[in-house]
């Protein structure tokens, strides 16, 4: 396939990634953080078929798509300090194609799993877009805020453009399969921090028998 027989949303993404090259796919990877309907599932694999056919290296893709994916994080997570949760949620409401209720879902998210939704979140649809926001509104230290961002982002970017640079041609294939991945991803995270709280109130079952 040819990025020419290429239409919508992946045509123009590789458009702007052949134009301006690493910092393009920067770009349209941060713009996930900001405009959730672009789809990260789409934008990463498509960084990967961009680098396999030689407009940046691998390891250029990925160093650009973290990039921007902790640049789009760090706007969201300043909206929500600089405006607070109530007008954060109604910013939100009045945004096209976005709902209060997917802040909300975020927020739960964020209050239930504290720093660690930072960093699983970056791997779940929607809450990876949003997540920024409650993490903001609570006024996370931005170090740590960054860190848990660079490296949830650099796991989920790894996965998706070293996939599409390894089916070249057939990057959509990443897509069927994206789903799945975030299932487990999910599991896998409510299963750390069950595992966390377990350990947690054995410890003090311990401490108070002795």
């Amino acid at each position: 396939m040819s990025t020419g027989e290429l239409g919508g949303l992946a045509g123009w993404a590789v458009d702007v990634m052949e134009t301006l090259g690493g910092p393009g796919a920067a770009l349209t990877v941060g713009l996930d953080n900001l405009f959730p309907p672009i789809p990260s599932e789409l934008v990463l694999p498509l960084a990967g078929f961009t680098a396999a056919q030689g407009t940046f290296t691998l390891p250029g893709a990925l160093l650009w798509t973290t990039a921007g994916s902790v640049v789009g994080a760090l706007i969201v997570y300043l909206v929500g300090r600089l405006l607070g949760r109530e007008r954060t949620r109604r910013l939100i409401a009045r945004v096209p194609l976005m709902k209060a209720e997917d802040f909300d879902v975020a927020e739960a998210w964020f209050a239930e799993h504290g720093t660690k939704a930072v960093f699983f979140g970056r791997m779940v649809p929607l809450v990876r877009s949003f997540i920024s926001l409650p993490a903001g509104i609570a006024r996370m230290p931005l170090p740590v805020f960054l860190l848990l961002t660079t490296l949830g982002s650099l796991v989920w970017n790894t996965i998706f453009v070293v996939a599409g640079y390894l089916l070249g041609a057939n990057w959509h294939v990443v897509e069927r399969y994206s789903g799945v991945f975030q299932v487990v991803v999910v599991v896998a995270g409510a299963a750390a921090v069950g595992l966390f709280v377990y350990k947690r109130l054995a410890a003090r079952r311990k401490s108070g028998v002795s």
